[in-house]
Protein backbone atom coordinates (compact mmCIF):
# COMPACT_ATOMS: atom_id res chain seq x y z
CA UNK A 1 0.00 0.00 0.00
CA UNK A 2 1.72 2.91 -1.20
CA UNK A 3 1.40 6.93 -0.63
CA UNK A 4 2.87 9.90 -2.63
CA UNK A 5 1.91 13.27 -1.89
CA UNK A 6 1.38 14.82 -4.93
CA UNK A 7 3.33 17.73 -4.11
CA UNK A 8 3.48 20.36 -7.11
CA UNK A 9 -0.54 19.89 -7.48
CA UNK A 10 -0.89 20.63 -3.33
CA UNK A 11 1.20 23.48 -3.59
CA UNK A 12 -0.83 24.74 -7.00
CA UNK A 13 -3.81 24.69 -5.28
CA UNK A 14 -3.00 26.04 -1.98
CA UNK A 15 -1.00 28.98 -3.93
CA UNK A 16 -2.69 30.26 -6.73
CA UNK A 17 -6.26 28.56 -6.64
CA UNK A 18 -7.09 28.88 -2.61
CA UNK A 19 -5.38 32.16 -3.02
CA UNK A 20 -2.02 31.60 -0.50
CA UNK A 21 -0.14 33.63 -2.28
CA UNK A 22 -1.77 36.61 -2.10
CA UNK A 23 -1.07 36.77 1.61
CA UNK A 24 2.62 36.58 1.23
CA UNK A 25 5.37 39.54 1.08
CA UNK A 26 3.66 41.07 3.59
CA UNK A 27 2.39 41.16 7.71
CA UNK A 28 2.98 38.01 9.48
CA UNK A 29 3.63 36.16 6.05
CA UNK A 30 6.71 38.83 4.71
CA UNK A 31 9.45 36.26 4.71
CA UNK A 32 6.87 33.49 3.04
CA UNK A 33 6.97 32.70 -0.72
CA UNK A 34 5.85 29.93 -2.63
CA UNK A 35 9.12 28.08 -2.93
CA UNK A 36 9.88 28.07 0.33
CA UNK A 37 5.98 26.73 0.71
CA UNK A 38 6.55 23.83 -1.67
CA UNK A 39 10.28 23.00 0.45
CA UNK A 40 8.44 22.95 3.05
CA UNK A 41 5.87 20.68 1.53
CA UNK A 42 8.18 18.26 -0.55
CA UNK A 43 9.98 17.76 2.92
CA UNK A 44 6.80 16.76 4.64
CA UNK A 45 5.71 14.38 2.01
CA UNK A 46 9.27 12.22 2.80
CA UNK A 47 7.71 11.71 6.27
CA UNK A 48 4.52 10.79 5.18
CA UNK A 49 5.47 8.49 1.74
CA UNK A 50 8.51 7.06 4.07
CA UNK A 51 7.47 6.64 7.87
CA UNK A 52 3.63 6.75 7.81
CA UNK A 53 2.41 5.32 5.00
CA UNK A 54 4.44 1.92 5.69
CA UNK A 55 2.30 1.80 9.37
CA UNK A 56 -1.39 2.02 7.79
CA UNK A 57 -1.65 -1.19 6.82
CA UNK A 58 0.12 -2.88 9.71
CA UNK A 59 -1.24 -0.50 12.56
CA UNK A 60 -4.67 -1.46 10.86
CA UNK A 61 -4.21 -4.93 11.72
CA UNK A 62 -2.51 -4.55 15.18
CA UNK A 63 -4.42 -1.73 16.21
CA UNK A 64 -4.55 0.14 19.89
CA UNK A 65 -4.80 -2.22 22.85
CA UNK A 66 -5.63 -1.43 26.54
CA UNK A 67 -3.29 -3.18 29.58
CA UNK A 68 -2.99 -2.66 32.91
CA UNK A 69 -0.35 0.61 32.30
CA UNK A 70 -2.27 1.69 30.10
CA UNK A 71 -3.36 2.51 26.00
CA UNK A 72 -0.18 1.38 24.19
CA UNK A 73 -0.45 1.95 19.69
CA UNK A 74 0.89 -0.25 17.24
CA UNK A 75 4.00 -1.02 16.71
CA UNK A 76 6.04 1.79 14.75
CA UNK A 77 3.40 4.55 15.90
CA UNK A 78 5.77 5.58 19.38
CA UNK A 79 8.64 6.30 16.67
CA UNK A 80 7.39 7.64 13.96
CA UNK A 81 5.26 10.57 15.89
CA UNK A 82 9.03 10.94 17.89
CA UNK A 83 10.03 11.99 14.30
CA UNK A 84 6.90 14.21 13.70
CA UNK A 85 8.13 15.80 16.75
CA UNK A 86 11.84 16.41 15.78
CA UNK A 87 10.66 17.79 12.79
CA UNK A 88 9.14 21.05 13.99
CA UNK A 89 5.96 19.63 12.60
CA UNK A 90 3.53 20.24 15.65
CA UNK A 91 4.49 23.75 15.70
CA UNK A 92 3.97 25.67 11.87
CA UNK A 93 1.07 27.63 12.18
CA UNK A 94 1.28 27.81 15.85
CA UNK A 95 2.43 31.98 17.60
CA UNK A 96 5.63 32.41 17.82
CA UNK A 97 5.33 33.88 21.59
CA UNK A 98 5.28 30.20 22.78
CA UNK A 99 7.40 28.26 20.27
CA UNK A 100 5.60 27.95 17.19
CA UNK A 101 6.75 28.80 13.31
CA UNK A 102 4.05 31.31 12.47
CA UNK A 103 3.15 29.55 9.42
CA UNK A 104 -0.36 30.15 7.57
CA UNK A 105 -2.98 27.80 8.95
CA UNK A 106 -3.20 26.71 5.49
CA UNK A 107 0.20 25.20 4.81
CA UNK A 108 -0.22 23.10 8.20
CA UNK A 109 -3.70 21.91 6.71
CA UNK A 110 -2.15 21.07 3.60
CA UNK A 111 0.53 19.10 5.73
CA UNK A 112 -2.21 17.59 7.56
CA UNK A 113 -3.77 16.05 4.71
CA UNK A 114 -0.36 14.33 3.64
CA UNK A 115 -0.12 12.74 7.48
CA UNK A 116 -4.07 11.36 7.27
CA UNK A 117 -3.28 10.29 3.37
CA UNK A 118 -0.40 8.64 4.72
CA UNK A 119 -1.87 6.93 7.82
CA UNK A 120 -5.09 8.53 8.83
CA UNK A 121 -4.96 6.37 12.61
CA UNK A 122 -2.06 7.94 13.14
CA UNK A 123 -2.91 11.68 11.20
CA UNK A 124 -6.20 12.07 14.18
CA UNK A 125 -3.24 12.59 17.39
CA UNK A 126 -1.69 15.79 15.64
CA UNK A 127 -5.58 17.04 14.70
CA UNK A 128 -6.66 16.59 18.19
CA UNK A 129 -3.77 18.42 19.60
CA UNK A 130 -3.57 21.45 17.03
CA UNK A 131 -7.50 22.05 17.69
CA UNK A 132 -6.16 21.90 21.81
CA UNK A 133 -3.61 24.64 20.58
CA UNK A 134 -6.13 26.93 19.25
CA UNK A 135 -8.77 26.57 22.13
CA UNK A 136 -6.13 27.62 24.79
CA UNK A 137 -4.30 30.19 22.66
CA UNK A 138 -7.36 31.43 22.53
CA UNK A 139 -9.17 31.52 25.97
CA UNK A 140 -6.46 29.71 28.23
CA UNK A 141 -5.37 32.25 31.07
CA UNK A 142 -2.17 33.52 30.91
CA UNK A 143 -0.46 30.80 33.71
CA UNK A 144 -2.27 28.35 31.97
CA UNK A 145 -0.78 29.31 28.51
CA UNK A 146 2.59 29.56 29.64
CA UNK A 147 2.51 25.76 31.31
CA UNK A 148 1.25 23.90 28.79
CA UNK A 149 1.27 25.79 25.42
CA UNK A 150 4.81 25.06 24.79
CA UNK A 151 4.99 21.78 25.17
CA UNK A 152 1.75 21.20 22.72
CA UNK A 153 3.21 23.26 20.23
CA UNK A 154 6.53 21.31 20.22
CA UNK A 155 3.83 18.04 20.29
CA UNK A 156 5.78 16.80 22.95
CA UNK A 157 2.46 16.81 25.09
CA UNK A 158 -0.69 15.81 23.30
CA UNK A 159 -4.40 16.72 23.27
CA UNK A 160 -7.64 16.09 23.53
CA UNK A 161 -11.74 17.17 23.22
CA UNK A 162 -13.94 16.08 25.74
CA UNK A 163 -17.58 16.51 24.94
CA UNK A 164 -19.58 13.08 24.22
CA UNK A 165 -20.75 11.59 27.21
CA UNK A 166 -22.91 7.87 27.04
CA UNK A 167 -26.43 9.67 27.38
CA UNK A 168 -24.89 13.11 25.34
CA UNK A 169 -23.94 12.85 21.92
CA UNK A 170 -24.66 15.58 19.84
CA UNK A 171 -27.00 17.06 22.01
CA UNK A 172 -24.76 18.94 24.87
CA UNK A 173 -28.07 19.66 26.62
CA UNK A 174 -28.02 16.42 28.63
CA UNK A 175 -24.29 16.72 29.56
CA UNK A 176 -23.92 15.54 33.49
CA UNK A 177 -20.24 15.54 33.93
CA UNK A 178 -19.60 17.87 36.97
CA UNK A 179 -16.43 20.19 38.24
CA UNK A 180 -16.51 21.49 42.30
CA UNK A 181 -14.59 24.43 42.65
CA UNK A 182 -11.70 23.73 45.36
CA UNK A 183 -11.10 27.53 46.42
CA UNK A 184 -7.66 27.66 45.53
CA UNK A 185 -8.61 28.13 41.66
CA UNK A 186 -8.34 24.39 40.92
CA UNK A 187 -11.87 21.99 40.31
CA UNK A 188 -12.59 18.80 40.63
CA UNK A 189 -14.04 16.89 37.63
CA UNK A 190 -16.01 13.60 37.43
CA UNK A 191 -17.88 12.26 35.11
CA UNK A 192 -17.20 9.61 31.90
CA UNK A 193 -16.82 10.89 28.50
CA UNK A 194 -16.80 8.57 25.04
CA UNK A 195 -15.16 8.06 22.04
CA UNK A 196 -12.25 10.23 23.15
CA UNK A 197 -9.63 9.74 20.48
CA UNK A 198 -6.40 9.16 21.77
CA UNK A 199 -7.56 9.76 25.29
CA UNK A 200 -4.79 7.34 26.38
CA UNK A 201 -1.83 6.33 24.39
CA UNK A 202 2.52 5.65 25.19
CA UNK A 203 3.94 8.17 22.35
CA UNK A 204 3.73 11.50 24.37
CA UNK A 205 4.89 12.02 28.37
CA UNK A 206 1.45 13.68 28.59
CA UNK A 207 -2.24 14.58 27.40
CA UNK A 208 -4.09 17.20 28.41
CA UNK A 209 -7.67 16.79 28.05
CA UNK A 210 -9.88 19.56 27.50
CA UNK A 211 -13.24 18.39 29.36
CA UNK A 212 -16.53 20.27 28.93
CA UNK A 213 -18.35 20.04 32.73
CA UNK A 214 -21.09 22.10 34.61
CA UNK A 215 -20.64 23.36 37.88
CA UNK A 216 -22.97 22.96 40.66
CA UNK A 217 -24.88 26.52 40.30
CA UNK A 218 -25.11 25.63 36.42
CA UNK A 219 -28.15 27.15 34.80
CA UNK A 220 -29.74 24.17 32.55
CA UNK A 221 -28.66 23.32 29.17
CA UNK A 222 -25.92 24.32 27.16
CA UNK A 223 -25.58 27.92 28.94
CA UNK A 224 -24.21 26.07 32.01
CA UNK A 225 -21.34 24.18 30.57
CA UNK A 226 -17.77 25.57 31.56
CA UNK A 227 -14.64 24.16 29.58
CA UNK A 228 -11.51 22.46 31.61
CA UNK A 229 -8.09 21.64 31.14
CA UNK A 230 -7.18 18.39 33.14
CA UNK A 231 -3.50 16.67 32.03
CA UNK A 232 -3.26 13.19 32.55
CA UNK A 233 -0.05 14.20 34.65
CA UNK A 234 0.03 17.14 37.11
CA UNK A 235 2.43 19.70 36.08
CA UNK A 236 4.63 21.44 39.05
CA UNK A 237 5.79 24.92 39.08
CA UNK A 238 9.39 24.32 37.21
CA UNK A 239 7.25 22.30 34.29
CA UNK A 240 7.98 18.84 35.60
CA UNK A 241 5.61 16.48 35.62
CA UNK A 242 4.19 15.38 38.56
CA UNK A 243 1.09 13.04 40.28
CA UNK A 244 -1.45 11.01 37.91
CA UNK A 245 -4.31 12.94 37.84
CA UNK A 246 -7.19 11.05 38.19
CA UNK A 247 -8.10 10.34 34.68
CA UNK A 248 -8.04 6.82 33.09
CA UNK A 249 -9.02 4.93 29.91
CA UNK A 250 -11.23 2.10 30.96
CA UNK A 251 -11.96 0.41 28.00
CA UNK A 252 -11.62 0.92 24.28
CA UNK A 253 -14.00 0.72 21.58
CA UNK A 254 -14.25 -2.09 18.65
CA UNK A 255 -14.42 0.05 15.36
CA UNK A 256 -15.54 0.00 11.87
CA UNK A 257 -11.84 1.34 11.21
CA UNK A 258 -9.24 3.59 11.56
CA UNK A 259 -8.17 0.62 14.42
CA UNK A 260 -4.72 2.05 15.24
CA UNK A 261 -6.15 5.15 16.41
CA UNK A 262 -7.37 4.81 20.46
CA UNK A 263 -10.95 5.53 20.84
CA UNK A 264 -11.43 5.77 24.84
CA UNK A 265 -14.00 5.48 27.30
CA UNK A 266 -12.34 8.25 29.68
CA UNK A 267 -13.39 8.12 33.52
CA UNK A 268 -12.75 11.29 35.82
CA UNK A 269 -13.08 10.82 39.29
CA UNK A 270 -12.75 6.88 39.84
CA UNK A 271 -11.20 8.33 43.31
CA UNK A 272 -11.29 12.01 44.65
CA UNK A 273 -11.98 13.72 41.19
CA UNK A 274 -9.57 14.49 38.47
CA UNK A 275 -8.00 18.12 39.14
CA UNK A 276 -9.17 20.29 36.40
CA UNK A 277 -8.14 24.47 35.65
CA UNK A 278 -11.13 26.53 34.09
CA UNK A 279 -10.51 27.69 30.29
CA UNK A 280 -12.54 30.97 29.75
CA UNK A 281 -15.27 31.98 31.77
CA UNK A 282 -17.43 29.98 33.66
CA UNK A 283 -20.62 28.64 31.54
CA UNK A 284 -19.08 29.77 28.73
CA UNK A 285 -17.15 26.72 27.83
CA UNK A 286 -18.80 26.18 24.66
CA UNK A 287 -17.82 29.30 22.86
CA UNK A 288 -14.28 28.10 23.85
CA UNK A 289 -14.94 24.42 22.78
CA UNK A 290 -16.27 25.88 19.66
CA UNK A 291 -12.87 27.65 18.86
CA UNK A 292 -11.66 23.52 19.02
CA UNK A 293 -14.53 22.33 17.10
CA UNK A 294 -14.18 24.52 13.85
CA UNK A 295 -10.56 24.18 14.15
CA UNK A 296 -11.30 20.06 13.93
CA UNK A 297 -14.09 20.40 11.04
CA UNK A 298 -11.74 21.59 8.42
CA UNK A 299 -9.03 19.28 9.30
CA UNK A 300 -11.67 16.56 8.92
CA UNK A 301 -13.05 18.06 6.22
CA UNK A 302 -8.79 17.19 4.92
CA UNK A 303 -9.02 13.65 6.20
CA UNK A 304 -11.70 13.54 3.45
CA UNK A 305 -9.41 14.86 1.19
CA UNK A 306 -6.74 12.37 1.94
CA UNK A 307 -8.30 9.43 1.98
CA UNK A 308 -9.55 10.48 -0.78
CA UNK A 309 -6.34 11.11 -2.46
CA UNK A 310 -4.73 7.98 -0.89
CA UNK A 311 -7.78 5.72 -2.06
CA UNK A 312 -7.32 7.16 -5.85
CA UNK A 313 -4.28 6.17 -6.10
CA UNK A 314 -4.33 2.93 -4.59
CA UNK A 315 -6.92 2.06 -7.81
CA UNK A 316 -4.82 4.06 -9.82
CA UNK A 317 -1.77 1.70 -9.77
CA UNK A 318 -4.33 -1.82 -9.22
CA UNK A 319 -5.73 -0.42 -12.96
CA UNK A 320 -2.60 0.60 -14.46
CA UNK A 321 -1.66 -3.19 -13.52
CA UNK A 322 -4.53 -5.92 -13.89
CA UNK A 323 -5.62 -6.94 -17.23
CA UNK A 324 -8.82 -8.02 -18.15
CA UNK A 325 -10.81 -8.63 -20.87
CA UNK A 326 -10.37 -6.52 -24.38
CA UNK A 327 -11.74 -2.97 -25.27
CA UNK A 328 -13.36 -2.61 -28.19
CA UNK A 329 -11.36 -2.03 -31.28
CA UNK A 330 -8.31 -3.98 -29.53
CA UNK A 331 -5.22 -4.48 -31.58
CA UNK A 332 -4.13 -6.77 -28.60
CA UNK A 333 -2.78 -10.60 -30.09
CA UNK A 334 -5.41 -13.23 -29.81
CA UNK A 335 -5.66 -14.44 -26.15
CA UNK A 336 -3.40 -10.98 -24.72
CA UNK A 337 -5.62 -9.06 -22.10
CA UNK A 338 -5.40 -5.36 -21.80
CA UNK A 339 -4.89 -3.25 -18.35
CA UNK A 340 -8.23 -2.22 -16.67
CA UNK A 341 -7.11 1.41 -17.22
CA UNK A 342 -8.16 1.01 -20.80
CA UNK A 343 -11.66 0.32 -20.19
CA UNK A 344 -13.88 3.51 -20.69
CA UNK A 345 -16.01 2.81 -17.32
CA UNK A 346 -12.87 2.39 -15.41
CA UNK A 347 -11.05 5.58 -17.08
CA UNK A 348 -14.84 7.32 -15.64
CA UNK A 349 -14.35 5.91 -11.92
CA UNK A 350 -10.69 6.87 -11.88
CA UNK A 351 -11.58 10.34 -13.13
CA UNK A 352 -14.74 10.27 -10.92
CA UNK A 353 -12.25 9.98 -7.81
CA UNK A 354 -9.88 12.33 -9.13
CA UNK A 355 -11.89 15.48 -10.00
CA UNK A 356 -13.44 15.05 -6.99
CA UNK A 357 -10.77 14.85 -4.56
CA UNK A 358 -8.98 17.78 -6.57
CA UNK A 359 -12.31 19.98 -6.01
CA UNK A 360 -12.46 19.07 -2.16
CA UNK A 361 -8.74 19.67 -1.63
CA UNK A 362 -9.55 23.47 -3.07
CA UNK A 363 -12.55 23.77 -0.89
CA UNK A 364 -10.74 22.95 2.28
CA UNK A 365 -7.56 25.33 1.39
CA UNK A 366 -9.61 27.98 0.23
CA UNK A 367 -11.19 27.73 4.05
CA UNK A 368 -7.68 27.81 5.70
CA UNK A 369 -7.04 30.97 3.38
CA UNK A 370 -9.82 32.52 4.14
CA UNK A 371 -9.06 32.04 8.30
CA UNK A 372 -5.40 33.22 7.44
CA UNK A 373 -7.12 36.48 5.68
CA UNK A 374 -8.98 36.93 8.60
CA UNK A 375 -5.74 37.01 10.99
CA UNK A 376 -3.67 38.89 8.68
CA UNK A 377 -6.06 41.46 6.74
CA UNK A 378 -4.61 44.88 6.40
CA UNK A 379 -7.71 46.30 7.71
CA UNK A 380 -10.27 45.64 10.08
CA UNK A 381 -13.21 45.39 7.61
CA UNK A 382 -11.10 42.79 5.41
CA UNK A 383 -10.62 40.67 7.90
CA UNK A 384 -14.16 40.75 8.98
CA UNK A 385 -15.42 39.38 5.44
CA UNK A 386 -12.33 36.84 5.84
CA UNK A 387 -13.75 35.42 8.60
CA UNK A 388 -17.26 35.65 7.78
CA UNK A 389 -15.54 33.72 4.42
CA UNK A 390 -14.34 30.72 6.28
CA UNK A 391 -17.55 30.72 8.56
CA UNK A 392 -19.63 30.00 5.69
CA UNK A 393 -16.85 27.66 4.12
CA UNK A 394 -16.43 25.35 7.27
CA UNK A 395 -19.61 23.40 6.89
CA UNK A 396 -18.93 22.67 3.15
CA UNK A 397 -15.21 21.85 3.61
CA UNK A 398 -16.39 19.18 6.19
CA UNK A 399 -19.49 17.69 4.90
CA UNK A 400 -18.94 17.95 0.77
CA UNK A 401 -15.18 16.92 1.91
CA UNK A 402 -15.58 14.05 4.08
CA UNK A 403 -19.07 12.71 1.78
CA UNK A 404 -16.40 13.05 -1.08
CA UNK A 405 -14.30 10.35 1.04
CA UNK A 406 -16.35 8.14 1.73
CA UNK A 407 -17.79 8.28 -2.36
CA UNK A 408 -14.22 8.18 -3.69
CA UNK A 409 -13.10 4.80 -1.52
CA UNK A 410 -16.24 3.47 -2.78
CA UNK A 411 -15.42 3.64 -5.91
CA UNK A 412 -11.69 2.34 -5.44
CA UNK A 413 -12.88 -0.73 -3.85
CA UNK A 414 -15.54 -0.81 -7.14
CA UNK A 415 -12.33 -0.54 -9.36
CA UNK A 416 -10.74 -3.73 -7.47
CA UNK A 417 -13.68 -5.58 -8.44
CA UNK A 418 -13.84 -8.40 -6.64
CA UNK A 419 -10.19 -8.48 -4.88
CA UNK A 420 -11.67 -4.98 -3.28
CA UNK A 421 -13.78 -6.75 -0.94
CA UNK A 422 -10.79 -8.33 0.21
CA UNK A 423 -8.92 -7.05 2.84
CA UNK A 424 -5.60 -8.66 1.06
CA UNK A 425 -5.21 -5.36 -1.46
CA UNK A 426 -5.98 -2.58 1.25
CA UNK A 427 -9.05 -1.13 -0.92
CA UNK A 428 -11.42 -1.95 1.66
CA UNK A 429 -9.47 -0.01 4.40
CA UNK A 430 -10.16 3.06 2.74
CA UNK A 431 -13.75 2.88 3.10
CA UNK A 432 -13.39 1.41 6.33
CA UNK A 433 -11.55 4.23 7.72
CA UNK A 434 -13.46 6.78 5.93
CA UNK A 435 -16.76 6.25 7.13
CA UNK A 436 -16.40 8.08 9.85
CA UNK A 437 -15.78 11.31 8.88
CA UNK A 438 -19.35 12.34 7.81
CA UNK A 439 -20.28 11.55 11.67
CA UNK A 440 -17.40 12.92 14.28
CA UNK A 441 -16.97 16.35 14.59
CA UNK A 442 -20.31 17.26 14.08
CA UNK A 443 -22.51 14.85 11.72
CA UNK A 444 -22.83 16.21 8.35
CA UNK A 445 -26.56 17.00 8.55
CA UNK A 446 -25.81 19.10 11.68
CA UNK A 447 -23.36 21.11 9.09
CA UNK A 448 -26.05 21.34 6.69
CA UNK A 449 -28.03 22.55 9.63
CA UNK A 450 -25.21 25.12 10.58
CA UNK A 451 -25.31 26.54 6.65
CA UNK A 452 -28.29 26.81 6.18
CA UNK A 453 -29.58 28.79 9.90
CA UNK A 454 -26.46 30.39 11.23
CA UNK A 455 -23.78 30.98 8.07
CA UNK A 456 -26.59 31.57 5.32
CA UNK A 457 -28.01 34.49 6.78
CA UNK A 458 -24.76 36.29 7.90
CA UNK A 459 -24.91 40.01 6.61
CA UNK A 460 -28.89 39.41 5.17
CA UNK A 461 -27.05 36.74 2.91
CA UNK A 462 -24.87 39.01 1.68
CA UNK A 463 -21.98 36.85 2.26
CA UNK A 464 -22.92 33.90 0.41
CA UNK A 465 -24.25 35.60 -2.14
CA UNK A 466 -20.51 37.73 -2.40
CA UNK A 467 -19.20 34.44 -2.66
CA UNK A 468 -21.38 33.03 -5.55
CA UNK A 469 -20.91 36.55 -7.16
CA UNK A 470 -16.99 35.14 -7.21
CA UNK A 471 -17.85 32.14 -8.83
CA UNK A 472 -19.75 33.78 -11.74
CA UNK A 473 -16.75 36.14 -12.41
CA UNK A 474 -14.73 32.57 -12.80
CA UNK A 475 -17.75 31.68 -15.23
CA UNK A 476 -17.67 34.63 -16.68
CA UNK A 477 -13.83 34.58 -17.24
CA UNK A 478 -14.16 31.08 -18.72
CA UNK A 479 -17.08 31.95 -21.13
CA UNK A 480 -15.57 35.16 -22.61
CA UNK A 481 -12.12 32.70 -23.70
CA UNK A 482 -11.64 31.09 -26.82
CA UNK A 483 -10.61 28.10 -25.81
CA UNK A 484 -13.77 26.13 -26.37
CA UNK A 485 -12.67 23.47 -23.39
CA UNK A 486 -12.53 26.92 -21.11
CA UNK A 487 -16.04 28.36 -22.73
CA UNK A 488 -17.82 24.78 -22.27
CA UNK A 489 -16.57 25.26 -18.20
CA UNK A 490 -18.14 28.52 -18.00
CA UNK A 491 -21.20 27.48 -19.19
CA UNK A 492 -21.64 24.27 -17.01
CA UNK A 493 -20.65 26.38 -13.76
CA UNK A 494 -23.21 29.01 -14.69
CA UNK A 495 -25.55 26.46 -15.31
CA UNK A 496 -24.53 25.19 -11.59
CA UNK A 497 -24.87 28.24 -10.21
CA UNK A 498 -28.14 29.44 -11.71
CA UNK A 499 -29.35 26.27 -9.18
CA UNK A 500 -27.38 27.50 -6.42
CA UNK A 501 -28.60 30.75 -6.56
CA UNK A 502 -32.50 29.85 -6.98
CA UNK A 503 -31.94 27.32 -3.65
CA UNK A 504 -30.38 29.91 -1.60
CA UNK A 505 -33.29 32.52 -2.43
CA UNK A 506 -36.03 29.92 -1.49
CA UNK A 507 -33.26 29.38 1.95
CA UNK A 508 -33.27 33.05 2.45
CA UNK A 509 -36.83 33.73 1.70
CA UNK A 510 -38.16 30.70 3.85
CA UNK A 511 -36.26 30.60 7.00
CA UNK A 512 -37.37 32.78 9.33
CA UNK A 513 -41.13 31.82 8.08
CA UNK A 514 -41.04 27.85 7.34
CA UNK A 515 -37.72 26.63 9.48
CA UNK A 516 -38.44 22.98 8.53
CA UNK A 517 -39.10 23.37 4.97
CA UNK A 518 -35.07 24.64 4.59
CA UNK A 519 -34.02 22.02 7.07
CA UNK A 520 -35.47 19.31 5.02
CA UNK A 521 -33.96 20.67 2.26
CA UNK A 522 -30.57 21.92 3.41
CA UNK A 523 -27.95 18.54 3.04
CA UNK A 524 -29.09 18.72 -0.66
CA UNK A 525 -28.22 22.40 -0.36
CA UNK A 526 -24.87 21.48 0.99
CA UNK A 527 -24.30 19.25 -1.68
CA UNK A 528 -25.05 21.86 -3.86
CA UNK A 529 -23.29 24.56 -2.79
CA UNK A 530 -20.17 22.51 -2.34
CA UNK A 531 -20.42 20.97 -6.50
CA UNK A 532 -20.68 24.93 -7.23
CA UNK A 533 -17.62 25.48 -5.48
CA UNK A 534 -15.52 22.49 -6.57
CA UNK A 535 -16.30 23.45 -10.23
CA UNK A 536 -15.06 26.95 -9.46
CA UNK A 537 -12.11 26.53 -8.03
CA UNK A 538 -11.25 23.52 -10.98
CA UNK A 539 -11.98 26.35 -13.55
CA UNK A 540 -9.97 28.55 -11.62
CA UNK A 541 -6.78 26.42 -11.71
CA UNK A 542 -7.73 25.81 -15.29
CA UNK A 543 -7.99 29.31 -16.05
CA UNK A 544 -4.86 30.35 -14.15
CA UNK A 545 -2.41 28.16 -16.95
CA UNK A 546 -2.06 25.18 -14.98
CA UNK A 547 -0.68 21.76 -15.55
CA UNK A 548 -2.76 20.26 -18.63
CA UNK A 549 -4.12 17.57 -15.67
CA UNK A 550 -5.77 20.78 -14.24
CA UNK A 551 -7.72 21.67 -17.44
CA UNK A 552 -8.67 18.34 -18.47
CA UNK A 553 -9.96 17.57 -14.32
CA UNK A 554 -11.87 20.64 -15.25
CA UNK A 555 -13.41 19.87 -18.37
CA UNK A 556 -14.37 16.51 -17.00
CA UNK A 557 -15.95 17.80 -13.80
CA UNK A 558 -17.59 20.52 -16.25
CA UNK A 559 -19.12 17.64 -17.71
CA UNK A 560 -19.76 14.53 -15.37
CA UNK A 561 -20.46 16.44 -11.91
CA UNK A 562 -21.44 19.58 -12.13
CA UNK A 563 -24.73 18.96 -14.15
CA UNK A 564 -25.65 16.85 -10.74
CA UNK A 565 -26.67 20.53 -9.78
CA UNK A 566 -30.06 20.63 -11.68
CA UNK A 567 -31.25 17.44 -9.60
CA UNK A 568 -29.90 18.70 -6.29
CA UNK A 569 -32.14 22.20 -6.82
CA UNK A 570 -35.60 20.04 -6.53
CA UNK A 571 -34.65 17.71 -2.86
CA UNK A 572 -33.11 21.30 -1.92
CA UNK A 573 -36.71 23.56 -2.03
CA UNK A 574 -39.57 20.93 -2.11
CA UNK A 575 -40.55 21.33 1.34
CA UNK A 576 -41.10 19.66 4.14
CA UNK A 577 -44.14 18.31 3.88
CA UNK A 578 -42.76 15.15 1.71
CA UNK A 579 -40.80 14.37 4.81
CA UNK A 580 -43.24 15.24 7.67
CA UNK A 581 -46.50 13.35 6.23
CA UNK A 582 -44.73 10.02 4.91
CA UNK A 583 -45.33 8.18 8.81
CA UNK A 584 -47.49 5.49 7.03
CA UNK A 585 -43.87 4.54 5.18
CA UNK A 586 -42.19 4.73 8.09
CA UNK A 587 -44.02 3.49 10.86
CA UNK A 588 -46.71 0.89 9.25
CA UNK A 589 -46.22 -2.63 10.25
Amino acid sequence: MTYRPPVRDMAYTLNEVAGLEGLMGSGPFADLSPDLVESVMEEGAKLAAEVLAPLNRSGDAEGAKLGKDGVSVPSGFADAYRKWVEGGWGSLAATPDFGGQGLPTALAVAMQEMWNAACMSFGLCPILSQGAIEALTAHGAPELKDRYLPKLISGEWTGTMNLTEPQAGSDLNALKAKAVPQGDGTYRITGTKIYITYGDHDMAENIVHLVLARLPDAPAGTKGISLFLVPKFLVEEDGSLGARNDAFCIGLEEKLGIHGSPTCVMSYGEKEGAIGWLIGEENRGLACMFTMMNNARLLVGTQGVAIAEAAYQHALNYAKERKQGRPAGSDLPPGEMAPIIEHPDIRRMLLTMKSLTDASRAICYATAVAIDSAHAGDSGDKRSAAQARADLLTPIAKSFSTDIGVEVASIGVQIHGGMGFIEETGAAQFLRDARILPIYEGTNGIQAIDLVTRKLPLGNGDVARSFIAEMRDTAKGARSSNDKVLTGIGAALDDALDALDKATDYMLANLKASPNDCLAGASPYLRLFGTAAGGHFLARAALQGGAAAHREIAQFYAANILPSARGLLGPATAGAESLLTRDSALFAG
